[in-house]
């Protein structure tokens, strides 16, 4: 058992008859009344996400997990296909427990995390950020430029982002995987 001081984001707990996933948190203490800790829970099973507002001092049931590294290797309809970089043993798990499954490359290596109870995969998470080319996008217009303009550009796993005006087609672009925005232009 933990506590809600043990709260950080990524920690997997037992609540509701479901394992969750804590994707963010804030503790809040305010002026008068007991501090809480306010969270955004997402469901490992379904995929859904909830907010929660645990009291300060509130017993929370973590779940023992593993994390283990895997390289993506191809979709096949709704199903990704992961290869483990110790032991090349593969697994295939359901697009709703990647959290950013529109910016997975193949090749591209995560971190799958496993109940470490009875050995089945929680959730899969993606690198920081990734480095995708752009495949299309519409010339941007000299002149015309406002402050922090972007346009729509398509990458090379077929998400689409919004770029600033002086991207082009075929420059590298690192995205952040958690938000899904443009970071920078990936240098070679």
């Amino acid at each position: 058992m933990a506590s809600t001081s043990d709260i950080r984001k990524g920690l997997c707990i037992r609540y509701n008859h479901d394992i969750f996933k804590i994707v963010e948190f804030l503790h809040v203490k305010p002026g008068k009344g007991p501090a809480f800790v306010r969270t955004k829970l997402k469901s490992v099973t379904t995929g859904k996400v909830i907010d929660n507002t645990f009291s300060a001092g509130h017993k929370i049931d973590d779940v023992r997990v593993e994390t283990r590294s895997y390289q993506y290797l191809y979709p096949e309809g709704e199903t990704f296909h992961f290869m483990n970089t110790d032991d090349y043993n593969q697994i295939a798990l359901q697009k709703d427990a990647l959290d950013a499954p529109d910016l997975l490359k193949e090749g591209e290596v995560v971190t799958i995390i496993f109940n470490a109870e009875d050995n089945m995969p929680l959730s899969v998470e993606m690198p920081a950020s990734v480095i995708l080319e752009v495949t299309h996008t519409e010339p941007g217009v000299k002149g015309n430029t406002a402050t922090n303009a972007t346009k729509p550009a398509t990458v090379e796993t077929g998400a689409r982002i919004n770029v600033p005006l002086f991207i082009n087609e075929g420059d590298k672009i690192k995205i952040d995987t958690e938000k899904g925005a443009y970071m920078e232009r990936a240098k070679e």
